[in-house]
């Protein structure tokens, strides 16, 4: 099996993403991944990065995005999110030429996105529109060494996701997760259980009737395709029986209900993969870390995770194609 191109985006140039990427290129054995390509500021990146960080089989693109004028890390300016969309848009270019196998996306600040004029609630929804993808199709999974979690809905308020969730996009986010499981993870037959939305699962409709409604056709009809899923069931159960391995993923309706148990267990090993793309894209599970920027005491950990479980279903999905 030839060797993986791995790229790396930047994410935005004033928070924790060029210093953990300094720190992941300076650690033994990083290297042995696979061919490394950091898509980013060069300028910025070496404000953070130490010599050691330049060991390795490590390329640069830099693509000069960030002026250098009053530039200082943890704040959120229009540029720096110019700067990151333009870092996504390269790694876009560079998967579709098949110079890259998988991308690994450093964290970037919606808020700045949005000031630079760009209307994605995250890289899901940029990857969807990159790649044309329906947005319904892309599937949020986190995962850590316990858990293994899929999102019906993503980034959202509260008081709008019971009137998101749709006996589609919850049916659709089962067979992804199925489908997923066999090419990323090299699992055959997936054990998946589905978490309710209501405390109690809804209590036969006395706490909501979104399980009576919506999630109990989905997954009968999700059974008609595939075995092995279970629900809904109470999150609070789902989770525990998860972290105990009797299930291979858990769909959450929403993304605290996710976060949440995932971080308790163990924040560092946690990793975003996007479900439903043709390539393997992960990421960190964590933000900008604008508080923490340009200190030097980032914690590199969830990055290494992302870049090892990027290789990892890589590597299956090659074998299952």
């Amino acid at each position: 099996m030839r060797p993986i191109n791995i790229g790396i985006t930047m994410g935005d140039p004033a928070g924790v993403g060029p210093e953990i990427i300094a720190k992941i290129l300076a650690r033994r054995g990083v290297a042995k991944l696979g061919k490394i390509l950091v898509i980013g500021d060069k300028w910025v990146f070496e404000k953070t990065a130490s010599p050691k960080s330049k060991a390795g089989d490590c390329e640069f693109i830099d693509l000069r995005n960030v002026p250098h004028k009053n530039f200082s890390f943890g704040k959120v300016k229009k540029d720096f999110g110019q700067a990151a969309m333009g870092y996504l848009r390269k790694s876009v270019e560079l998967i579709k030429s098949k110079r890259i196998d998988c991308l690994v996306t450093a964290p970037i600040s919606k808020e700045a996105i949005n000031l630079a004029g760009y209307r994605y609630n995250g890289h899901t929804e940029f990857l969807a529109s990159a790649f044309t993808k329906e947005k319904q199709d892309l599937v949020m999974m986190l995962l850590n060494k316990y858990l293994k979690i899929s999102l019906v809905t993503r980034h959202l308020a509260l008081n709008r996701i019971s009137s998101a969730l749709g006996g589609e996009v919850i049916y659709k986010t089962i067979l992804t997760t199925d489908k997923a499981l066999r090419k990323y993870f090299a699992i055959t037959q997936p054990k998946i259980c589905v978490a309710a939305l209501n405390p109690h699962a809804g209590e036969s409709g006395l706490l909501g009737r979104e399980e009576i409604k919506l999630v109990i056709p989905a997954i009968k009809r999700a059974r008609r395709l595939i075995k092995n899923i279970i629900g809904p069931m109470p999150a609070d159960s789902a989770f525990f029986a998860a972290s105990r391995s009797h299930f291979n993923a858990v769909i959450a309706m929403y993304h605290d209900q996710a976060l949440i148990p995932l971080k308790i267990l163990d924040f560092k090993s946690g990793v975003n993969l996007t479900l439903g793309l043709d390539f393997v894209r992960t990421s960190p599970l964590h933000g900008t870390g604008f508080d923490i920027a340009g200190r030097n005491i980032a914690c590199p950990d969830s990055l290494i995770a992302a870049i090892k479980t990027a290789v990892e279903c890589t590597k299956n999905l090659r074998r299952f194609k």
